[in-house]
């Protein structure tokens, strides 16, 4: 959680943010906290596939860390306006990707200043679950926010590819489908299509290029020549868990059928 804050540091202070070093600090700054927030989101999952229940003990601080990130994020977008109070304001009341990121900036901070022991018994249990789980909407306003961004970025199709693994993920713990490798295989593939669909669909909005040409273009393994598009990054990620999943259910077969043995 401390190294997008040192990288970030480095990369400005020798000068690679290009010719407006502020704009580049905002995006990257900006981008970084929303990574903070699916950290955040991804612990269940964790917890879950790998039964790793001690990552439940670092969800809280990873939570205040997306606030310290965003807060950040938030400042260095003032000093980028030159804390020009008016142009400010006007931004964050005209421009629809600001008015989203003001209202997800706030529910952060309510869900922050909520998160100390002490808020948790004046609230009580139950309360401060049924807040908190406004986490949901919170994140997904920021990825709103990155996504309506202006310009193009491969970042902008990544995160929202990895969101929606994460929330449909949820929808199948549901029904006790969350530790399955071969559904996370196809969560993988899924989320991979959602990226795809999304970078294809902004590229023909924002810049006039076909859709089924951009498609075909990064649905091709002859891309991997060139790089790796936002959407087989979400395949590899989505896969990955699932390859995670399986090994960890090879293992607990292993571990019954010795115990199994041993028992006879």
């Amino acid at each position: 959680m401390l190294l997008p804050a040192i990288r970030s540091a480095y990369l400005f202070g020798i000068e690679d943010y290009g010719v407006v070093p502020l704009a580049g600090l905002t995006y990257w700054s900006g981008v970084w906290a929303t990574v903070i927030m699916l950290m955040a989101l991804a612990v269940t999952p964790a917890v879950t596939i790998f039964r790793w229940p001690a990552l439940i003990d670092v969800r809280r601080m990873i939570g205040v860390t997306a606030l310290v990130y965003t807060i950040a994020h938030m400042l260095i977008y003032f000093a980028f306006r030159r804390w020009d109070l008016a142009i400010i304001a006007n931004d964050m009341t005209t421009r629809l990707t600001l008015i989203v990121a003001t209202v997800s900036t706030i529910g952060l901070i309510v869900l922050g200043a909520t998160s100390v022991d002490a808020a948790v018994r004046s609230m009580g249990a139950r309360n401060w679950q049924r807040l908190h789980t406004t986490n949901y909407v919170i994140s997904g306003l920021a990825i709103l926010h990155v996504v309506l961004a202006r310009g193009t970025y491969t970042e902008q199709y990544m995160l929202t590819g990895i969101f929606f693994w994460l929330m449909v993920w949820r929808v199948l713990a549901r029904y006790g489908l969350g530790a399955n490798a071969k559904v996370l295989a196809m969560l993988a593939v899924a989320s991979c299509l959602c990226a795809a669909f999304l970078e294809a669909g902004f590229l023909w909005s924002r810049r006039g290029f076909d859709v089924l040409e951009t498609l075909g273009y990064n649905l091709t393994l002859a891309i991997l020549d060139v790089g790796y598009p936002p959407a087989w990054q979400v395949l590899a990620f989505g896969l990955l868990v699932a390859l995670g999943a399986a090994g960890r259910e090879a293992l607990r077969l292993k571990a019954a059928s010795l115990e199994a043995r041993q028992a006879g």
